[in-house]
């Protein structure tokens, strides 16, 4: 067992779900929930601190500044209560109100836009706040996980590496995508050293991250409303788009095995059992990533009223009842390739 002195020394690297009776394909679902922060962000928020403070862009009187769906600012939270450091998480309406109960109780102040900017959508609106935030005052620091290295290269060194020494026979690895961060130290790692994985970008219906126009995304955590500037497509091999009422039965589905998972997950592993039932012919070694755990979505993807308002009550339909191969059901974006 353990013993830490700062929350973010924790995090169990090395926990897997075989999904294979749930899916009916050799699938793996790596569990990254299991930290104090609650999710994989955790290890961006770390590598992209503990930068900044190496290079003296980090002081003790500076205030921490980020843009956020959620995951990400409950992480700097944790870590800004741990150093000492103030924190300004600018958020939108999409964010789970348990999510930023849980940024407030760490300590910091949330800032929640509500209206759209006029070319760059909630995104625009949470990016254009912080520039204004940055530029009252000196003492706060941007650390910018939309442009920052450091965010993907703390899936470089930990996420991947971890996921090989697993799995030293992987075909394919299935990650959801937003800032991109996951899926670029991931697909570098594998490219460098020369494992032949087949990586799968997830994404949802309403996304403009790999092309296409913006278009309604309520579940917070995937997708991006412009193509992400840490994105390289040349380390992506395919990329497959969920919609998101595919991604809500998908997570209920796993609830009734057990697993509370998030809304990003039920889109990764939507997004992985339509690409198997396509392509899992032959014996595949598979992974998927999933970002967090389901208590943060009680009052969203797991509350019904909140399903049936956004998505009708065809969202609740059973997976079990919904699913299968392609040729089994009416096509939909879910099924088609964006490359």
């Amino acid at each position: 067992m353990p013993v830490i002195s700062v929350p973010e020394a924790f995090n169990e690297e090395d926990l897997y779900v075989d999904l294979a009776s749930m899916v009916g394909h050799r699938l793996f679902l790596k569990c990254e929930g299991f930290n104090f922060a609650g999710s994989i962000k955790l290890k961006a928020a770390t590598e992209m601190v503990e930068s900044a403070e190496r290079n003296g862009t980090l002081t003790p009187e500076s205030v921490l500044v980020e843009s956020s769906s959620g995951n990400l600012g409950v992480a700097l939270s944790m870590i800004a209560a741990g150093k000492g450091y103030r924190f300004i998480c600018v958020t939108d309406s999409r964010c789970n109100l348990t999510t930023r109960l849980m940024m407030e109780a760490l300590g910091s102040q949330v800032h929640v836009v509500s209206d759209e900017h006029a070319s760059g959508g909630l995104l625009g609106a949470r990016l254009a706040h912080v520039r204004s935030l940055c530029a009252a005052d000196d003492r706060h620091v941007w650390l910018s996980q939309y442009t920052n290295a450091d965010n993907w290269k703390a899936h470089y060194f930990r996420t991947a590496p971890a996921i090989a020494h697993r799995f030293p026979r992987l075909d394919v690895l299935f990650v959801g995508v937003g800032t991109t961060g996951t899926l670029m130290g991931c697909a570098r790692w594998f490219r460098d050293a020369h494992r032949p994985v087949h990586i799968v970008a997830v994404d949802s219906v309403g996304s403009a991250i790999f092309g296409g126009p913006p278009g309604r995304r309520m579940i917070p955590g995937l997708g991006m409303s412009m193509r992400p500037p840490l994105l390289d497509e040349t380390y992506v091999d395919e990329a497959v788009r969920v919609e998101e009422a595919d991604s809500i039965r998908t997570c209920r589905a796993l609830a009734r095995r057990g697993f509370l998972f998030g809304g990003s997950t039920g889109t990764v592993v939507r997004g992985a059992t339509d690409w198997l039932a396509r392509h899992g012919e032959r014996d595949l070694t598979t992974v998927a990533i999933a970002p967090d755990l389901g208590e943060r979505y009680l009052d969203t993807v797991y509350q019904t009223n909140w399903v049936q308002a956004l998505y009708g009550d065809e969202a609740l339909v059973p997976q079990e009842a919904s699913s299968g191969p392609p040729s089994a059901r009416e096509p939909d974006t879910a099924d088609g390739l964006v490359r």
